[in-house]
């Protein structure tokens, strides 16, 4: 009886590492199916664009080709407007913009895919002598009509209701951009309408604004606010938007001290929307390339968790859902 018992046993035991093993050769094969598909996959991908989105592409990049080292991706930044131009008219496959995209552009074949956001933020030299007095009451949205738009202002005391004599230098952007878009759509204009010293790119109007004390000007998040430390760029400040026009920041309107906070504030809508905004790939119809798709899915789904720590915003989990969607 024993003897039957035991023998039993043995089949139950064997039969159950029979399971186990067909189990982990199925696994394995499809891990190395998986592997040998991510390592198989070859091509390039080019892209242009937007200052904006620069910073975030370049380490969506190279995360993606740890998975992928047969891919190889050329990235150049240049403004949105040349991004959108460039694949539009295909010399790259995928355009990065940082604004919304027209019904022209739209009717001429674009298609775009949102992917994480950011905002465009007032910019000025730390050391400017004003800057106490700026940051605790700010300048309201009428403020900065009357300086980029309206032209109003020679010196620094005409701003701030002062004596001072300081003068008031205006930077915007010479080349066709997101940034200046969506500013301008803040100050109820557009880009042409700016007024001011033209400069080219994101990294322009900061470095000009380092040096200029008596500066204004406007900057992407990532050229203000360093993502290794959270902290803004040696010489570079905000000047805070006083969103209710009371001539005060208040604690809610608070959120200019760190990256951290400044993420919040976009993420949670009490930042302004313009300037805060979608950014965009855009390409000329849907992409057919099997390297681009897969790039672009990786983005929405692992890419992800790259987007916080980069100083930029994780899309909501319902825009990602359609996003996959019109990708798919």
């Amino acid at each position: 009886m024993k003897t039957k018992k035991l023998a039993s046993s043995i089949i139950v035991i064997s039969a159950i590492a029979v399971i186990q093993l067909l189990t982990f050769s199925s696994c394995k094969q499809c891990s190395d199916q998986k592997s040998s598909e991510a390592d198989s996959l070859k091509g390039t991908i080019s892209i242009s664009g937007a200052f904006a989105m620069y910073p975030m592409v370049i380490k969506w990049a190279e995360e993606y080709k740890k998975l992928r080292p047969n891919v190889r991706i050329d990235i150049s930044a240049g403004g949105a407007g040349k991004g959108i131009a460039d694949a539009l008219s295909k010399i790259v496959d995928i355009g990065m913009v940082s604004r919304e995209i027209s019904p022209e552009e739209i009717a001429k074949g674009a298609w775009f895919i949102a992917l994480t956001k950011d905002a465009v933020l007032p910019t000025i030299c730390s050391k400017n002598p004003f800057l106490s007095q700026l940051k605790a009451k700010g300048l309201s949205k009428q403020k900065f009509i009357d300086i980029f738009i309206n032209n109003k202002y020679k010196t620094w005391g005409e701003v701030i209701d002062t004596k001072s004599k300081d003068k008031l230098t205006v930077y915007t952007r010479s080349d066709a951009c997101g940034a200046a878009e969506m500013w301008a759509k803040f100050l109820d204009a557009k880009q042409e309408n700016l007024k001011g010293v033209g400069v080219f790119g994101d990294p322009g109007i900061a470095d000009a604004l380092k040096k200029d004390k008596s500066g204004i000007g406007f900057n992407n998040v990532n050229y203000v606010f360093d993502c290794r430390t959270k902290n803004k760029y040696e010489g570079m400040e905000v000047i805070p938007v006083d969103l209710n026009d009371n001539k005060i920041i208040d604690p809610d309107e608070n959120f200019y001290g760190n990256l951290d906070g400044m993420i919040n504030a976009i993420r949670d809508g009490k930042y302004p929307s313009p300037p805060a905004r979608d950014l965009y790939f855009v390409s000329a119809g849907k992409p057919q390339s099997k390297v681009v798709i897969d790039f672009i899915t990786w983005i929405l789904a692992d890419g992800q968790k790259f987007v916080t720590e980069s100083g930029y915003v994780q899309m909501p989990e319902e825009k990602i859902k359609i996003s996959m969607q019109k990708l798919n």
